[in-house]
């Protein structure tokens, strides 16, 4: 369901861009780089976490890891990560191929500020062997996302 969840989004609002697949997974930041010949921060990873009742997604750089002081600040709070199984279950997608796109759940994105030095970086798409190619500015308005300064 999540890879085609991802594909009717492409569909709908920017049929421009293609979901590739690949034999090998990309279920990793190293392997994703590797299957997709970019850098690792090249790679738009993508985390799942909750604040008291909310759940958001945050898109950063690959091997950029969360401030929690920054990220304090942005939010007012601690964020914390939640389990594969909550993740599937809220996003319809599993871990390694979270993305932002053809969600099952309406949540709030946020893509940090690391994706910015690139003209085009690489999200999952629903699938621990998906994803796609596209500028960080055009995913953001995409997906209806704010830009936050929220990693080391």
């Amino acid at each position: 369901m999540s890879l085609l969840s991802v594909k009717a989004f492409f569909a709908a609002h920017a049929a421009d861009i293609n979901v590739i697949e690949t034999e090998a997974s990309s279920a990793t930041v190293p392997l994703a780089a590797a299957a997709h010949g970019v850098e690792p921060d090249q790679i738009a990873k993508t985390i799942c976490l909750r604040i008291g009742d909310t759940v958001m997604l945050v898109v950063t750089a690959g091997t950029k890891r969360l401030d929690n002081r920054k990220f304090k600040d942005q939010f007012g709070a601690k964020p914390r990560m939640l389990a594969a199984e909550e993740v599937l279950e809220l996003t319809s997608h599993p871990v390694g191929g979270v993305c932002p796109f053809g969600l099952a759940t309406e949540m709030p994105v946020y893509c940090d500020m690391s994706l910015k030095v690139f003209d085009e970086v690489v999200p999952a798409a629903g699938a621990t062997n998906a994803a796609v190619r596209i500028a960080p500015d055009r995913m953001a308005a995409l997906v209806s996302a704010n830009w936050v300064d929220v990693c080391q």
